[in-house]
C-alpha cells in the first residue's frame, strides 16, 4: 500500500510539471504576435541601424509552408520519403525467461535499438512568399506525419542441410520481432512555429530561444494547439490533486497498519 501511495505521489509530481508546461506554453502563444517575415526584416534593419547587427532577437509566431534547405530535400531512412525533417525509432520486442520458486517465468519487454532525429535546418515560406530559416534544434515537432508503423516478426534461419532450411535451435536471444516507426515533415506542409527569431548567422532564422521561452513547431493551426494545451491543462488540474491526495492517504494507511 505504501509503495502504491509513493507511485501515485510521484505521478502527481510528474503531472504537475506537465500541467505547468501546458499553462506556460498557452500563455506564450497568447502573448506572442504572428508576424510576416517582411515585418521581421523591418525590425531587424531597425536593430542594425542602432548598431546591433547580429544581435536581433524577437520572440513571435510565424506560419507558412515548409521549404527545403538550399542543399535540397532530405530522404528519410526507413521509407525513403522526401522531406525537410524526419525521425525514426526501431524497437526490439523480446522475451526474458527467469526461474523463481522452481517455476519458469516469462516476461515480454521492449528496448530501443536505433533512433535518429534529423538535425538539418530547413525554411518556412510565409503567406507573402518570403522565406525564413528554421533551426529544429533536435526538437520533435507536434503531430508530424507518420509514414511507417509496422512490426516484423523475427525469423532466425538455421543452417541449410541437403538443400533444406533448418530452424535455428541455438538462437537464445528471445527476440520476438522489431517495431519500426517513422515520422516526416514533407515540403509544402503547413506549419505553425512559436520561437525566437534571430540574425546570428546573417539571414533571419527562427529557433529555440536562447534563454527563457518556448519553441513549438506544429503541423496544426495555432488555435488547434491552443485548444490542445487547454484540454491538457484542464485534465491535469483535476488529476494531479486527486493523485496526490490518494497517494498521501495510501502512505498514511500503510504506515498506520
Amino acid at each position: 500500500m505504501v509503495i502504491f501511495g509513493i507511485v501515485l505521489f510521484v505521478a502527481a509530481g510528474v503531472g504537475f510539471y506537465f500541467m505547468r508546461r501546458a499553462r506556460d506554453q498557452l500563455h506564450a502563444m497568447i502573448g506572442a504576435e504572428t508576424l510576416p517575415v517582411n515585418e521581421l526584416e523591418v525590425l531587424r534593419r531597425a536593430s542594425d541601424e542602432v548598431g546591433a547587427r547580429g544581435g536581433f532577437r524577437k520572440q513571435c509566431e510565424v506560419v507558412g509552408a515548409a521549404h527545403p534547405r538550399p542543399e535540397g530535400v532530405l530522404v528519410s531512412e526507413l521509407s525513403k520519403t522526401e522531406c525537410v525533417w524526419f525521425r525514426y525509432v526501431v524497437k526490439r520486442r523480446f522475451e526474458r525467461v527467469s526461474y523463481r520458486d522452481g517455476r519458469r517465468h516469462t516476461e515480454r519487454r521492449t528496448e530501443t535499438v536505433s533512433q535518429h532525429t534529423s538535425w538539418e535546418g530547413y525554411a518556412l515560406r510565409d503567406d507573402q512568399g518570403v522565406l525564413i530559416g528554421v533551426d529544429p534544434n533536435g526538437t520533435a515537432p507536434d503531430r508530424p506525419e507518420q509514414v511507417v508503423k509496422r512490426f516484423e516478426p523475427y525469423n532466425p534461419q538455421g543452417p541449410v542441410v541437403f538443400g533444406l532450411q533448418l530452424p535455428n535451435i541455438f538462437d537464445s536471444s528471445g527476440t520476438i520481432g522489431y517495431e519500426y516507426e517513422e515520422w516526416v515533415i514533407r515540403p509544402g506542409r503547413r506549419l505553425y512555429i512559436l520561437g525566437e527569431v534571430h540574425d546570428k548567422i546573417g539571414p533571419l532564422v527562427i529557433g529555440k530561444p536562447e534563454r527563457d521561452g518556448h519553441f513549438i513547431v506544429s503541423t496544426r493551426t495555432e488555435q488547434e494547439v491552443r485548444d490542445s494545451r487547454r484540454t491538457q491543462h484542464r485534465w491535469l488540474a483535476i488529476g494531479v490533486p486527486v493523485a496526490a491526495l490518494a497517494g498521501i492517504v495510501l502512505v498514511v494507511l500503510g504506515i498506520v497498519r
